[in-house]
């Protein structure tokens, strides 16, 4: 067996184990393999192994990658995790099946502009500056509520919010937080946590976690 299988079965273990230790979760969240900067060589033993929920960051890499992968096995669900441009809006809803990180109303404008001319609607998160940092991308918390009415104005399928809490500090309190906000707001998928924090993302409801170098080891 190939050794990103053993690590995929054993974060899948891991998280079998810590939802079924907890009766208040809703949901047991699947795992998204991020397979950014990786080779597809690399990924295919994860991918035959019958894996479907794969993430990436660029879209130009991902269309590289994955455009003939997924004409072959329809049951793929690709992710885009990085920030989205507005000039690969139209390439990143031909490939991806869920778009994680939608973190301005001119980007939610040419989505649904561009959803409606192909006659296509994607699954959409609000991805959250929950730390309020500079360098981060996202809709700062206390503008989230107004933002998710906007999207519902333009008949996008916002399915949850995401959020990435600073890194070096404990993540718990921001997925508390981001959690409460997720429930107000009625949304029924968290995309959140990684690697070194998705279990206590699993405590506060993630229902998608994004793990990467803990399955395909350590980018180059």
């Amino acid at each position: 067996m190939h050794i990103t299988v053993k690590n995929l079965l054993n974060i899948n273990e891991k998280v079998k184990v810590k939802f079924n230790s907890n009766k208040n979760l809703l949901k047991q969240p699947e795992i998204i393999a991020v397979s950014k900067t990786f080779k597809m060589d690399h990924i295919m033993p994860v991918l035959n192994h019958g894996h479907v929920n794969f993430g990436e960051n660029k879209v130009q890499e991902a269309l590289e990658k994955w455009t003939l992968v997924k004409n072959e096995n329809k049951k793929i669900k690709l992710h885009l995790i990085g920030k989205l441009q507005t000039n690969k809006v139209k390439s990143a809803l031909k490939l991806f099946d869920y778009i994680h990180s939608l973190d301005s109303e001119k980007l939610a404008n040419k989505i649904s502009r561009i959803q409606k001319e192909l006659n296509i609607n994607r699954k959409l998160f609000i991805q959250v500056n929950i730390g309020n940092e500079i360098q981060k991308s996202g809709i700062s918390i206390n503008e989230v509520l107004d933002f998710h009415n906007y999207c519902k104005t333009l008949d996008l399928d916002i399915r949850g919010l995401m959020c990435i809490p600073p890194f070096q500090e404990d993540s718990k309190k921001y997925f508390i937080q981001i959690n409460k906000l997720n429930e107000k707001l009625k949304l029924k998928e968290l995309s959140m946590g990684m690697s070194s924090d998705y279990l206590e993302a699993i405590e506060n409801n993630a229902t998608f976690i994004r793990v990467g170098s803990s399955i395909f080891g350590e980018r180059s």
